[in-house]
């Protein structure tokens, strides 16, 4: 009799522990189905919700709330000649005043314009003037009515990015046809050190030290703004490295590089850049240092060939002469002319350095106090 009990006993234990688990199941079921606690946690972190058939796909990483605080200070810019389109670019608002808003863009996007027009986020087509630009900056400020002004972008830094933050571009790729594209990657690379021509030169004339990034730039994303997840401007998109075996590679001039000279620009003042005073050639270019009679020890592989001092100059009136081989300004190295640009033009006109050359085989030093390039 007891044995049947405790049988009896253990069916109905057996019996409530799937109905537990029954019960347990529909409750937990109705609370997923049913319930905004998903949504609420999602939704508290900034993330989007796209529904689709009754699916629900969590976008964890969307850009909308930066976009929106950049897009509409973002223009198009369209460069005309003899009342052609010549050629397209980007640029944005950093400023306005009383009367006027502010551009900022690449030098190469508005060299040698007659005419030149932005366009807004409203389809808008504005008369723009160049207040200033240098090629060496690859920077060009430009000037339009106030009342065509719609934003203003806010002004990050790029110092306190770190590789792999989340980066994006907003920019017109190919023209007016494209323009308010987005594009977004990862910061890749800081202080790259990219050589780049200035002008209609086939040569590495400059140095410049940009941000890299993986997001998609091509033509006509020049002068557009790179910018942090928060919508603010750390770059200024200014070249692509290209090549058909590399993808990926994008460059920016960091802002605060930029800013730094826009003073200069609005202002229509010529860059004073720091000179030595000298014609130069790199020690890989034999054929030319041969017509000038220059020969050099074949240990000598790098740095600037002196192939004249100019009159007057800084650099005749210290121990330079021609066929010296300058590879150092002060302690930085000097592999060749953009170097040597690069290097010369951390310093003012009037500031003494110390230039390391070789002569006849031998290191020597000598100190030369800069000119400026409006001599």
């Amino acid at each position: 009799m007891s044995k049947n009990k405790s049988s009896n006993e253990n069916v109905k234990l057996v019996f409530l522990v799937i109905f537990s688990f029954v019960i347990g199941g529909v409750v937990m079921f109705s609370i997923l189905k049913w319930t905004p606690i998903i949504n609420e946690v999602i939704g508290s972190s900034n993330n989007t919700v796209i529904t689709k058939n009754e699916t629900q796909v969590y976008e964890k990483t969307s850009l909308k709330a930066a976009i929106d605080k950049i897009y509409d200070a973002v223009v198009v810019v369209q460069v005309y000649n003899n009342d052609e389109l010549a050629s397209t670019g980007s640029g944005f608002v950093y400023k306005v005043d009383n009367e006027y808003g502010y551009i900022l863009t690449n030098q190469h996007v508005v060299s040698d314009s007659k005419e030149i027009k932005v366009v807004n986020s409203s389809d808008e087509e504005i008369e723009a003037e160049t207040l200033g630009s240098d090629e060496y900056l690859d920077l060009a400020v430009l000037r339009v009515s106030k009342d065509k002004i719609k934003m203003v972008a806010n002004i990050g830094n790029s110092e306190k990015m770190s590789l792999g933050d989340t980066v994006f571009t907003v920019g017109s790729p190919m023209g007016y046809d494209y323009r308010g594209s987005v594009t977004s990657g990862v910061l890749s690379g800081k202080d790259r050190m990219v050589s780049v021509s200035v002008g209609n030169s086939s040569n590495n004339d400059w140095v410049m030290r940009v941000l890299q990034l993986d997001a998609s730039i091509n033509p006509g994303n020049s002068g557009g703004p790179l910018l942090n997840i928060n919508g603010e401007v750390i770059g200024i998109c200014s070249m692509k490295l290209v090549d058909s075996q590399i993808e990926g590679m994008g460059f920016a001039i960091p802002i605060e590089y930029a800013m730094s000279h826009v003073e200069s620009l609005e202002n229509g003042k010529k860059i004073e850049w720091p000179v030595l005073g000298i014609s130069m050639l790199n020690t890989t270019d034999t054929m030319s240092l041969y017509r000038n009679q220059i020969m050099l020890d074949k240990d000598v592989t790098e740095g600037v060939v002196i192939v004249e001092c100019e009159k007057d100059s800084a650099a005749a009136n210290s121990d330079l002469q021609k066929g010296d081989v300058i590879i150092k300004l002060n302690d930085a190295k000097v592999k060749d002319i953009a170097y040597l640009r690069y290097e010369l033009y951390q310093y003012q006109a009037g500031d003494k350095i110390e230039v390391t050359y070789i002569r006849d085989g031998k290191e020597h030093k000598t100190k030369v106090t800069l000119g400026k390039s409006s001599d």
